[in-house]
């Protein structure tokens, strides 16, 4: 136990271990570790932001709801990049050639500054049409529309934060993207309720007061992250040579990011549909218990995915190392930890349903759509554990592919057109939920099959 906390702390403070050359169960703790925590204070973010925004209305929560639906498309971008530049960066620190992986994340730097302009600026000039695309009132879009603007025209803040922490961890520097998300996300909660409600002479500005904080604390992670770049704290280090751009390494980045950019569009889409059903079915009270049921999912869900990027990352350098077969063990591994994890969350969830989402509303029928909501998704995390670890390593061994054409059977065959139907049908919101939890077993079922099969393992990157 000892030489476990002894352990745990050489994670927390960051370590530049051969990770393809130590035990698979201490690469897995010196990279999730930080990374989980890392995840806990952006799901902690999460939770907390709902909650101050709960205090203003059932529409503050509503536009929250919407705008983050669709912003799941910028999410996807900088996911897909983020995962792009990760399994290159850990491709070519596995062949021990970190001058590679500093051009990989100049050019992915410059991919992304290009994407987030063009997003903010269609992003801003359609906020209300966004909105009614969703369903939302007219009584939402009123109270709510700066809220869309300001996280569009910041949205560089989410791409750029995303994707330099997937080239820390790439480069096995998991605490050095912790740091970060910590520093950010805390500086988001303290901000939060002063912008919200307003504070000496910092104005009350409501829902807008979120959308605010967010960018600041976003933004601050951004330019720790860009100095750490800048002045070779970490194993990636940039310098002025590399401040040009490389058309043959662009291209690759966006071939690789491009399947991982899909693949979290389809996912997203999916989402998008799903609270589309929702709002223009059912109502906002409805709509709102849901939000709050999804921000508490994301609560425990994001800490697995610090576990799934574990797992990505020593795929990446595994097969860097020519190691396919540590590889594979420690996405097996990685794995079943999850699984063990999310098996508790979900009984947890099931029993103190009712208490968790009191603590965001006082509606009865808010809490009521949250309880039926959070209990029914969360009968699929032991299949979720496999299904995001499994796909993140395919990700990580730039098979970018593969995942993307099982989102679309999970998602789009099977989670979408059930959910409608099981409106149709007269099982109302239950039905929705249930549609939710069988799409992501059968995705994960899906990735067990492929993945054992094993052509990720001769994918070049």
């Amino acid at each position: 136990m000892k030489k476990f906390f002894s352990l745990v702390v050489q994670a927390v403070k960051g370590s530049e271990e051969d990770l393809t050359k130590v035990s698979i169960n201490r690469a897995i703790i010196l990279l999730a570790i930080p990374m989980i925590l890392e995840m806990v204070m952006e799901s902690l973010f999460a939770v907390v932001d709902i909650y101050f925004v709960g205090k203003i209305s059932e529409e503050a929560i509503g536009v929250v709801g919407l705008t983050e639906s669709v912003l799941m498309i910028v999410y996807s971008l900088a996911i897909g990049l983020m995962t792009g530049a990760m399994a290159m960066v850990a491709r070519r620190i596995g062949e021990k050639n970190p001058e590679g992986a500093s051009v990989v994340a100049v050019q992915a730097i410059i991919l992304a500054i290009i994407i987030a302009v063009i997003l903010g600026a269609v992003g801003v000039y359609y906020a209300r049409d966004i909105l009614q695309l969703m369903g939302g009132s007219e009584q939402l879009i009123n109270e709510g529309i700066g809220y869309t603007q300001i996280i569009f025209a910041t949205n560089i803040v989410i791409i750029l934060i995303f994707l330099l922490n997937g080239i820390f961890r790439g480069a096995g520097n998991a605490a050095i993207a912790m740091w970060v998300l910590w520093i950010s996300n805390g500086l988001n909660i303290l901000l939060d309720p002063l912008f919200i409600f307003g504070f000496g002479p910092i104005p009350a500005m409501g829902v807008q007061g979120a959308a605010i904080a967010t960018s600041i604390g976003r933004g601050t992670g951004v330019l720790i992250q860009l100095y750490i770049l800048f002045n070779g704290k970490s194993i990636v280090k940039v310098a002025a040579r590399h401040l040009k751009i490389a058309w043959d390494i662009i291209v690759n980045i966006v071939r690789v990011a491009s399947g991982s950019t899909i693949q979290f569009l389809i996912a997203s889409a999916s989402w998008l549909f799903i609270m589309r059903i929702i709002s223009t079915n059912f109502s906002e009270n409805v709509l709102a218990g849901y939000v709050i049921s999804i921000r508490v999912i994301i609560f425990t869900i994001l800490p697995s995915w610090g576990l799934a990027n574990a797992a990505a990352t020593l795929v990446g350098q595994n097969l860097g190392a020519k190691q396919p077969e540590r590889a594979e063990q420690s996405v097996w591994t990685s794995a079943f930890y999850n699984m063990i994890f999310l098996l508790f969350i979900s009984i947890v969830f099931f029993i103190l349903a009712r208490p968790i989402i009191s603590i965001f509303s006082q509606n009865p029928e808010v809490i009521e759509a949250g309880i039926t909501s959070l209990r029914i998704i969360c009968a699929g995390y032991v299949f979720f554990a496999y299904g995001m670890v499994i796909s993140q390593a395919f990700n990580g061994a730039g098979d970018t592919y593969t995942p993307t054409l099982i989102n679309i059977v999970a998602f789009w065959i099977v989670q979408l057109p059930l959910a409608y139907y099981m409106v149709q049908w007269g099982y109302g919101t239950e039905g929705v939920y249930w549609s939710i939890a069988i799409g992501e077993s059968v995705l994960a079922l899906i990735c067990i099959f492929v993945f054992r099969m094993g052509r990720w393992k001769k994918v070049k990157v």
